[in-house]
Parts: structure tokens; C-alpha cells; sequence
């Protein structure tokens, strides 16, 4: 008799993903050090938007005779000078995920056993956090200017929320520009349209309601006028006339909710469109 050998089968275990949180600060931790690993990188999207604020807001000021109106002039630029270095620190961000891509470690990362989620929200999470501190920063050299701010616990939570909803608003644009985009040269390009005409169209030196009435519609659809009406409603102007220039209702209270509302959204979806993006030109 011959016996026949059965062959033995082997089970092959399923590489192991890592864990979550791990995972995501280790990819935070990697892209600050990419972004943020020097003074240099931190303070230097923040000077035009200290010029403005310490500079070119007290001039206009004295020129102008503000808004002549109760709120102090030099802290309503204040608060919008965020809509402009919020915008900036994002977009810088994002071309460091182009660079990644042509010369850096994004094949190894995409071949790692992660969700592809991880590494635009570890990116996310640098940018918020630089931005966050910028805006620290920002608020408090226009204070140390002579800027007025009103601030209390509910204030500080308005304007955090609207702060922070922003800026992982602004991300997620850069991110899926990013993704969409092949050059350097492109992105910049861009730049100017996706992250600094808004800020004159928002109502950063001016309110809305000054700008002929189809702009100002306009502005009333864009994520950022929303933002900068909560951040005054919270540190500036208590009687919120930058929300009600948007909705008209009369109630500050439901006005900021919605528009709280309007700025979460905008976030909510350009992070999913980014992870999406992120993900489909990962296999290209």
C-alpha cells in the first residue's frame, strides 16, 4: 500500500492593525514634526495677520472713525484677523501632504495596517492645534494693543466652538485640494482664492451689510462670515449685530445656534469629502 501525504493546512493570521489612539497620536506626532517643529514654522503665517491687527486696524481706526458705531474698532479687526490666519495655517498644512506624496513617507503610511481615515484626521489634528495656538496669540497681541474684548465662561465657549469648527473646516479644503492637486505650483495658486478673498467678503474689516446686496448674500452662504459673527457675538459685541445681519430674526440666542449649526456642517462635510478624496487618490 502507498500512502498519499494530505498537505497540512496553515492558517495565516491577519496582520494586526494598530490600535486607534495610538495610532492616530503616532501620526500626529510625526506630521507636527514635519510642521511645527520650529519657532519659525509657528510664527511666521501669523505675521500678516498681527500686522493687521496692531497695525493697520488702529490706523484705520484714526481714519476712519471705525464703524462709528458702540463696538470698538480695533477689536472687531482683532476677532477678524482670525478669519485670515485660521485660513492660511490650514492651507500651509496641506501643502506639506504634497510634498509627502512626491518625497516623503505617504507610501509607507498607506501600505501600514491603519484606515486611510487616520492620516488626514492626524493631519487634522496638527493643524487645528497650530491654528488654535495662532489664535491665542493673535487675540491677545490685539488686547495688549488697546484692543476691548468681553469675555466670560459662555462667551469663551461660543467662540471656541466657532473657532474650532473653522479651522477643521479650512483643513478638510486643504486637504481634498490637496488630493485633487499634483503640483506645488497649483496649490499656491490657489491660495489667494481659497483662503484669503473670503476674508474681505466675510465681513473681517467691515460688516456685511455694507457691500452691495448680492455680495452680501454671498457672504451670508460662506462658512467663515458665520464663524466671525459667533467669535464677535462672544468677545466683542453681546448684542450679536453681525448675526443678525445674517438671519434677521431678533433672537441672538437662535442666531447663534444656527449659525454655530451652518459652520458644523460646512466641517462635517469637507472632512468626509477630504477622508474620501484622500483615500480614492491614494490608489491612483
Amino acid at each position: 500500500m502507498s500512502a498519499i501525504a494530505q498537505p497540512l493546512a496553515v492558517r495565516l493570521r491577519h496582520p494586526r492593525r494598530a490600535r486607534g489612539a495610538g495610532a492616530l497620536a503616532t501620526l500626529a506626532r510625526r506630521r507636527a514634526a514635519l510642521t511645527a517643529s520650529n519657532p519659525r514654522q509657528i510664527l511666521v503665517p501669523l505675521l500678516g495677520p498681527a500686522v493687521l491687527a496692531m497695525v493697520v486696524a488702529p490706523a484705520l481706526k484714526v481714519a476712519t472713525g471705525g464703524l462709528h458705531s458702540h463696538l470698538d474698532y480695533q477689536s472687531f479687526v482683532g476677532v477678524g484677523t482670525v478669519g485670515l490666519v485660521v485660513p492660511l495655517t490650514c492651507i500651509f498644512a496641506g501643502l506639506s501632504v504634497i510634498v509627502d506624496r512626491h518625497s516623503g513617507a505617504q507610501r509607507e503610511l498607506l501600505a501600514a495596517p491603519i484606515p486611510r481615515s487616520f492620516l488626514v484626521i492626524g493631519n487634522l489634528v496638527v493643524a487645528v492645534g497650530l491654528a488654535a495656538l495662532q489664535v491665542i496669540v493673535l487675540i491677545g497681541l490685539s488686547a495688549l494693543r488697546g484692543g476691548t474684548f468681553h469675555i466670560d465662561v459662555s462667551g469663551l465657549a461660543w467662540f471656541t466652538a466657532a473657532a474650532l469648527l473653522f479651522a477643521v473646516f479650512m483643513y478638510g479644503v486643504a486637504e481634498t485640494l490637496a488630493s485633487r492637486v499634483s503640483k506645488q505650483e497649483e496649490y499656491i495658486g490657489a491660495t489667494p482664492v481659497v483662503a484669503i478673498l473670503p476674508f474681505f467678503l466675510a465681513g473681517a474689516l467691515f460688516p456685511i451689510g455694507a457691500m452691495p446686496g448680492f455680495l452680501t448674500w454671498i457672504a451670508k452662504l460662506m462658512p467663515l462670515t458665520h464663524a466671525m459673527a459667533l467669535m464677535r457675538y462672544a468677545f466683542v459685541d453681546p448684542t450679536g449685530k453681525g448675526l443678525h445681519d445674517i438671519w434677521g430674526t431678533g433672537n441672538v440666542t437662535v442666531e447663534a445656534w444656527l449659525s454655530l449649526a451652518v459652520v458644523a456642517l460646512f466641517a462635517a462635510a469637507l472632512t468626509i469629502i477630504s477622508v474620501r478624496v484622500f483615500s480614492r487618490s491614494a490608489v491612483k
